[in-house]
């Protein structure tokens, strides 16, 4: 069965396909010749997955699904949240978004965070089915290891001695917030469409 994965993130793209298996095959916007960014505007993870996930159904026509993953830290209220890729401005990058984390967490007590991952599935135009997962954890003061992608390198998972970005992708993969809501996406998938 294929599917359009709203993303242009070869990590991502990765590790989805590592998580749905070979029955299914994901294809990105760009292979199909969208090329530019996909509207991200909303004020929620759900809300933002959800508008991804329309625009491709109304290019295409095609089972599609989106998602979008924040990074929520309890000394900040929440934030980075539906904000964490944008956070050190519209042109920031990991290193930049990481270093303004860090910066305002100078000298806080409590580090606790997570991250929290919301799938969009759209299988025909009359539902959206919803999937997400959460990682707690906690905020390091510096940044170790240099697998994985955004704020890993800060992240230590609950219960773990390694940031995200020390992990294995197969570790990685089992614990994280993409990986449970993926693997909820999958079920649901193999469930609907054994034969695919």
């Amino acid at each position: 069965m294929e599917l359009i994965f709203a993303t242009a993130n070869k990590h991502k793209l990765s590790e989805a396909q590592a998580i749905l298996g070979n029955g299914f095959s994901l294809v990105v916007p760009s292979e199909l010749g969208l090329t530019g960014d996909i509207p991200e505007t909303a004020e929620t993870l759900k809300e933002n997955a959800i508008m991804k996930a329309k625009f491709l159904w109304d290019r295409f026509g095609r089972p599609c699904f989106a998602d979008d993953t924040g990074l929520e830290v309890d000394f900040l209220n929440g934030r980075p949240g539906v904000y964490s890729a944008r956070y050190a401005g519209i042109e920031a990058d990991p290193v930049k978004n990481m270093q303004k984390l860090l910066k305002e967490l100078n000298g806080a007590n409590c580090r606790k965070a997570r991250f929290v991952t919301v799938v969009a599935l759209i299988l025909d135009e009359n539902r959206i089915i919803l999937f997400e997962g959460a990682l707690e954890g906690s905020i390091l003061e510096a940044s170790s290891g240099c697998g994985g992608f955004g704020y890993d390198p800060l992240f230590m998972p609950e219960g773990y001695s390694k940031t995200l970005a020390e992990l294995s992708a197969e570790e990685k993969n089992r614990i994280s917030h993409r990986g449970i809501a993926m693997r909820k996406l999958s079920d649901f998938l193999n469930n609907n469409f054994p034969g695919k």
